[in-house]
């Protein structure tokens, strides 16, 4: 087996190396510079997953692609939905299926609970269960005055992230069983906000009270509830929402001056998913480079 040396932290990319760029939104990861790491290429797998199937939302890239393919090289069968970018879905498809792993593409829109019924019923489907729902889809877009926050996106960014996961738990909820998993992505901004992404930090912040919430109320079920809370990562979302000017150098508000790539979250999504976190519920854990408070 080849010896896979960890890439050491000057290695990834610096805020200086990314450059002032803006993308037509929903942005595709193909068209990002530099690209995001998210091919797990310096991960180690343990069979931590082996034998399970997972539904990630927003699993085309960024985030849920770097899951995607952690969970594939842990052994688990995925299936992946989201809402726009065919390739990009296509890529991560390729990525699964190289790790000796099958993976279903579902394209659907998470603010329609019909659509989320229908994901969930083409991954039984496809692999006969479902053990792991990550709910991972999400909307942002950068608004500086609160008058231009208008109430088509305050209502798109709560359907979207907050109701997105409600109709995804309702629609997976009759298929898990007790040793099965909940994993929401959350946001530091959850916790602290940020003055031009008010409507998504509301959502954040109600997605770490659900995740709360639910996991006491499933806690008799032995289904486990927690959420990931990440800082910044270079995810399509930056390019696709910011400005020019704010995605020059991003992002520097955190204690290692740079954003997080994509797989550095994925080992936590692997740790909720997996029988290390048998005793963690409720948990919302912060992957957020040293980003304790707003600046």
């Amino acid at each position: 087996m080849r010896e896979v040396t960890a890439v050491p932290e000057e290695f990834r990319p610096t805020a200086e190396q990314i450059p002032a760029q803006t993308l037509p939104y929903p942005a595709s990861q193909e068209d990002m510079v530099p690209q995001p790491d998210s091919d797990l290429s310096n991960y180690k797998p343990a069979h931590k997953l082996q034998g399970k199937v997972a539904l990630i939302t927003g699993g085309d890239s960024g985030i849920g692609r770097a899951v995607a393919i952690a969970y594939a090289m842990e052994g688990a069968d995925v299936a992946i939905l989201y809402n726009e970018h065919d390739d990009d879905a296509s890529i991560t498809q390729s990525k699964v299926e190289e790790k000796g792993q099958q993976c279903l593409r579902i394209k659907a829109d998470v603010r329609d609970s019909e659509q989320c019924k229908g994901a969930v019923a083409q991954t039984i489907e496809k692999f006969g269960h479902l053990d792991i729902l990550v709910n991972n889809a999400a909307y942002q877009m950068v608004q500086f005055q609160l008058e231009d926050l208008t109430e088509e996106q305050f209502r798109r960014t709560l359907e979207t992230n907050v109701f997105g996961y409600f109709y995804m738990l309702k629609a997976a909820l009759p298929h898990l069983k007790a040793g099965d998993a909940i994993i929401n992505t959350s946001s530091i901004l959850g916790l602290i906000g940020k003055e031009f992404l008010i409507d998504y930090s509301t959502s954040k912040g109600a997605i770490n009270a659900f995740t709360k919430a639910l996991a006491q109320n499933l806690a008799e079920r032995k289904i486990r509830v927690n959420a990931v809370a990440p800082g910044p990562v270079w995810t399509p979302n930056i390019p696709g929402t910011m400005t020019a000017k704010q995605v020059d150098n991003f992002d520097v508000d955190n204690a290692m001056k740079r954003a997080a790539q994509p797989e550095e979250l994925a080992p936590t999504y692997v740790y909720f998913a997996s029988e290390d976190s048998s005793f963690v519920t409720g948990a919302i854990l912060e992957v957020t480079g040293g980003q304790v408070s707003s600046t």
